[in-house]
């Protein structure tokens, strides 16, 4: 049990960091690191539901979030968005150039209103609940057979924030980056436990849509003021 548990792990976490070196950071740009980086992207998707079903023989979850989860999505991810947002009014004009955020944001098209308002509606409402799928459902679950819970969150958060850091550099100084990568962990470590507490994903997600509504929200303030 634990050396399956381990080994999907290992065919898993390192995915998504890969991905991101070679799509926007080794090989921006180019068919390869596109294709290393979609191909990463499927990767994460598929591999937990084919380990679930055929590795471990599981049938579809039908799991009850426990009373109190979505108080608990709601509170934590308003606390979160609020400090997000403090820390952006004190700090934010002298820790981001808004300049380098506007020609990145060109370079991917999301200089445009639509584009992205489009574009933040996806990371909100799917890629949100896609990460707490991978993340979440999958890891944890397989970090708690080969750790103890403190391990398995610790685990979890620490590749949840890899590859976000990979991907934050791209765009803003190492200052915001480590900064932003702080934030990131714990929201990791916090939505983890939320799922090993409420049993199911969807507390966590709460609190993640609400944290990404306000990124985002930034974001467009960034770009278009």
């Amino acid at each position: 049990m634990k050396k399956h548990a381990l080994i999907s792990l290992l065919l898993l976490i390192p995915a998504p960091s890969i991905g991101v070196l070679f799509g926007m950071v080794l090989l921006p740009g180019s068919g390869v690191g596109q294709g290393v980086f979609i191909f990463s992207k499927l990767w994460i998707l598929l591999l937990p539901a084919a380990w679930f079903f055929f590795i471990e023989r599981g049938r579809f979850p039908r799991g009850e979030t426990q009373p109190g989860g979505f108080r608990m999505g709601w509170l934590t991810g308003l606390a979160i968005s609020a400090f997000i947002v403090l820390v952006y009014l004190l700090l934010g004009n002298r820790m981001i150039d808004t300049a380098v955020v506007r020609e990145a944001a060109a370079g991917i098209r999301l200089d445009r209103p639509l584009y992205y308002v489009g574009a933040s509606l996806y990371w909100v409402c799917i890629n949100s609940i896609l990460e707490e799928y991978v993340w979440r459902w999958f890891v944890v679950r397989q970090c708690s057979k080969v750790f103890h819970p403190t391990g398995a969150i610790a685990v979890s958060a620490l590749g949840f924030t890899l590859h976000h850091i990979l991907a934050m550099q791209v765009y803003f100084s190492w200052t915001v980056t480590l900064a932003s990568a702080v934030c990131i962990l714990f929201a990791g470590a916090l939505w983890s436990w939320m799922f090993i507490r409420y049993r199911t994903i969807w507390p966590g997600w709460l609190s993640h849509a609400l944290v990404d509504i306000t990124v985002f929200g930034i974001g467009y303030v960034l770009i278009f003021s």
